[in-house]
């Protein structure tokens, strides 16, 4: 995927999309509460593509995710939310007749999407459920995690599948950052020493679910996170926005590997319609992105040129190190790109 525009009349990133696909946590909120300028922005791209909304959080329905959306402010239908939960159900589907008993360890959002599904919700590992389904929810404990180490105990993935929502190890909530569902599979992994099919980012499901729902030709995904969110977008071939809102800053972003590196690099979402700069590489591989230049001289990462836009200055040091084919920890890198 390119960094950065190389025609000398800059496009913004919106330029020719028919689809918007944004992530939620770490994107349009943190908690209950908007992340600034994300509402305006995404309700003016309306204006030239659809958005739909994408989450791996499977503790909410859709309907409650699209209420939850509107009193922000957004201009949003439950049909234009995506749930990993609904990835995961059309995953189940395949793999158990229709009417079978399913183990839920999830919230409402999870049991919605199962009975929706045609199929029956237990608790209870003792009513031999033909599958066990597994989303995060801030209620689950050690008592659910428990249900489903005991439903898979002795069983193979054939004669019971083990479906997760998603493996996010962590979630951005108001007061920070939390463990995210990828620590509880990993508690039921532990016990049973199986690992899950995995329906959410970043397996490409979820994004052909949202492609296909919206018949989109060319979308664009906005994502906070790399290993999910822009690793997701990739595979699905999608064009990505890694934005500095949520998990993912600087530091993880200078060491992403081929695979999880994004389209482009934005602050906040006002960069969406905003027309993004152009790289310029010099022939002993610096990168300059407007008044910013980097260079990696020998092991070293080199700053010849702050500039006056931060953003640019880690724009220029992604591109020149990602350029490089070089692996992060071979490099001395400033902290000062970190920050």
């Amino acid at each position: 995927m390119a960094l950065f525009r190389r025609s000398s009349d800059a496009k913004a990133p919106l330029d020719g999309v028919d689809l918007v696909l944004a992530d939620l946590d770490g994107v349009v909120y943190k908690g209950a509460d908007a992340i600034p300028y994300a509402v305006e922005s995404l309700n003016d791209a309306t204006a030239t593509a659809r958005v739909g909304y994408i989450t791996n959080n499977a503790s909410r329905t859709d309907a409650a995710v699209a209420e939850h959306l509107a009193e922000l402010g957004l201009k949003v239908q439950p049909s234009d939310v995506v749930t990993s939960p609904q990835a995961a159900v059309r995953l189940l589907a395949a793999h158990v007749p229709a009417g079978s008993n399913v183990l839920v360890v999830g919230g409402d959002g999870l049991v919605d999407e199962v009975e929706k599904g045609g199929f029956t919700v237990t608790r209870s590992a003792e009513d031999e459920p033909a599958a066990v389904i597994q989303g995060f929810s801030p209620e689950i404990g050690w008592t659910h995690l428990a249900e489903a180490a005991f439903a898979l105990q002795g069983r193979t993935d054939e004669e019971r599948p083990w479906i997760a929502t998603n493996t996010d190890w962590t979630i951005p909530v108001a007061r920070g950052i939390a463990p995210g569902n990828g620590t509880l599979v990993s508690a039921v992994h532990t016990a049973v020493g199986r690992l899950p099919l995995v329906a959410g980012k970043p397996e490409r499901a979820i994004f052909d679910e949202a492609v296909t729902r919206f018949a989109a030709q060319k979308p664009l995904f906005i994502g906070d996170r790399l290993d999910t969110d822009i690793l997701g977008a990739n595979r699905a071939g999608i064009d990505s926005v890694l934005v500095l809102t949520g998990i993912d800053r600087g530091k993880q972003l200078l060491a992403a590997d081929a695979d999880s590196r994004p389209t482009y690099i934005l602050g906040d979402l006002r960069g969406l319609s905003e027309p993004y700069p152009e790289v310029k590489t010099a022939r002993d591989g610096a990168v300059t992105v407007r008044e910013a230049t980097v260079a990696i001289e020998g092991n070293d990462v080199r700053i010849r040129s702050e500039g006056s836009d931060e953003l640019d200055l880690l724009r220029a040091a992604c591109a020149a190190i990602w350029n490089s084919g070089r692996a992060i920890y071979g490099l001395e890198v400033p902290e000062r790109l970190y920050l």
